[in-house]
């Protein structure tokens, strides 16, 4: 209770400072309105007094009472005042239910869904699996492999879910003090977390980072996965490595058993082909002309109308996620829309610092605040400001500008790694009993920071070939 009076209170206050006691020049009544929401909206995921879902709803339906052109009387004005600001369309608010991004999340749920109904998954996995022999440290390169590669495309959660689950009766096989047991308990996770920056839907803050990069700065999905595969490759073998230091194993063999058979069926096989298909459509975009948000609405249209997804499926769909993503949109869209992002900008003295030390500090406050808070949640909040930073600073223009900070912004975004509350796959992992907290900081931290590393040589080499 303590928590949400204290998540309550602390934006109403903001509500009754007058606009001209702020530090920023200009600030209008609904910019200042749009302080208190974006502060409840942290404070809010980061006490979580209610679901972290739950409050981006909440923040969407405040702007549209609030500061929507069609909100509650008593917080619109006649007066059109430079004092006051602009209304933001309430059209605009209620489309970040159905966004582009959202729809392009919806598509990988439906394939995700439809791969497990029909064991697709499973199967995979046996067939990835068979190269890598019964050794402990090979066997976790390969589940890592196959947990990344399955991260691109399904829910980080779902994926760890899974491979636990195929994980679960090798552990017990291991004596109690072997190290071993706790390296391939963390390399599902790590290898989760660092999967899904490979593709635009691998990871929430990655579809959130599209958001910003429209028009001259588009990113199609082929093109995210020609910097985001060689990104995973390289952090996966790291991450690799320092388990077989930190944790080596004492067993010489052991053998994983994955009782799977491919379904064949008229339906498996619809789900087979669209699967290879949508993924083949997603990475030849510069052929057919169809960007990945069209293109994600195929296995949709597929799935439904063939009756491979049910209405009862549908119920299982992460809702929560779709909403917590849209929450974040809308957030970045009364920032922007209010100009209170650029007014932000334009009040700190950017340009009297290195574009390379901006970069590096925000990638450095995402990292930290995605460790704490869901890294959806630290995408929300930040990208909009970032995405301001990064039109507004001449020096950063000259880097790449937005393109470059929103990419590194993502990145370091899924580095937040370090503890169980930090992602799901790591609480997952938590849970399995084992791992503790402190197994999992050991390498979740280095991992981050060399991952943060790599995230500014991957914008160094990016702006280098004049990608970005």
């Amino acid at each position: 209770m303590f928590k949400l009076l204290l998540s309550i209170a602390v934006p109403l206050l903001i509500l009754f400072i007058p606009v001209n006691s702020f530090q920023i020049e200009g600030l209008t009544i609904i910019e200042k309105r749009v302080i208190a929401l974006f502060v409840m909206a942290a404070m809010f995921w980061i006490l979580e007094p209610i679901p972290i879902y739950a409050t981006s709803v909440l923040i969407i339906v405040l702007e549209l009472i609030m500061i929507s052109d069609k909100g509650m009387v008593l917080f619109r004005s006649s007066d059109a005042s430079e004092t006051f600001g602009e209304l933001l369309s309430y059209k605009a608010i209620f489309s970040t239910f159905a966004s582009p991004i959202i729809l392009l999340f919806l598509g990988g749920f439906f394939l995700a869904m439809a791969a497990t109904k029909f064991r697709l998954d499973q199967n995979l996995a046996r067939i990835m699996l068979k190269p890598f022999g019964n050794k402990p440290k090979t066997i976790m390169l390969g589940l890592m492999i196959i947990t990344a590669v399955f991260s691109m495309f399904m829910s980080n959660t779902a994926t760890t879910a899974m491979m636990l689950s195929i994980l679960a009766p090798v552990l017990v096989l291991f004596a109690p003090n072997d190290k071993g047991k706790i390296a391939l308990a963390l390399s599902i996770p790590l290898a989760a977390n660092i999967g899904g920056i490979g593709t635009p839907i691998g990871t929430p803050p990655n579809a959130i980072a599209l958001q910003y990069l429209t028009g001259g700065n588009t990113i199609s999905f082929g093109e995210w996965m020609s910097f985001g595969i060689p990104f995973v490759i390289v952090l996966m073998l790291i991450a690799w490595v320092l388990l077989t230091i930190i944790y080596p194993s004492g067993t010489d063999s052991i053998e994983l058993k994955i009782n799977s058979t491919f379904i064949k069926s008229r339906k498996a096989y619809i789900v087979y082909i669209t699967f290879a298909g949508t993924i083949i459509l997603w990475l030849t975009d510069f052929i057919h002309g169809m960007n990945s948000y069209v293109v994600a609405m195929i296995p949709v249209a597929v799935f439904t109308s063939t009756g491979i997804i049910s209405k009862e499926d549908l119920k299982k769909i992460s809702w929560d996620v779709l909403w917590l993503v849209s929450g974040g949109i809308a957030l970045g869209l009364a920032m922007d829309k209010s100009g209170l992002a650029e007014h932000v900008v334009k009040s700190i003295p950017f340009s009297s610092y290195s574009p390379y030390v901006i970069i590096a500090g925000a990638s450095l406050l995402t990292v930290i605040m995605a460790n704490f808070m869901s890294n959806t949640a630290t995408a929300n909040l930040l990208m909009p400001i970032l995405a301001a930073l990064g039109t507004s600073v001449e020096s950063l223009v000259g880097l790449g500008g937005i393109t470059t900070l929103i990419i590194a912004a993502a990145i370091a975004a899924s580095m937040g790694m370090a503890l169980p509350i930090s992602t799901p796959p790591n609480a997952l992992a938590h849970g399995t009993g084992a791992v503790t907290s402190g197994n999992m900081a050991r390498v979740g931290v280095i991992v981050g920071f060399i991952g943060l590393l790599l995230a500014f040589l991957t914008v160094y080499i990016l702006r280098l070939v004049n990608f970005i």
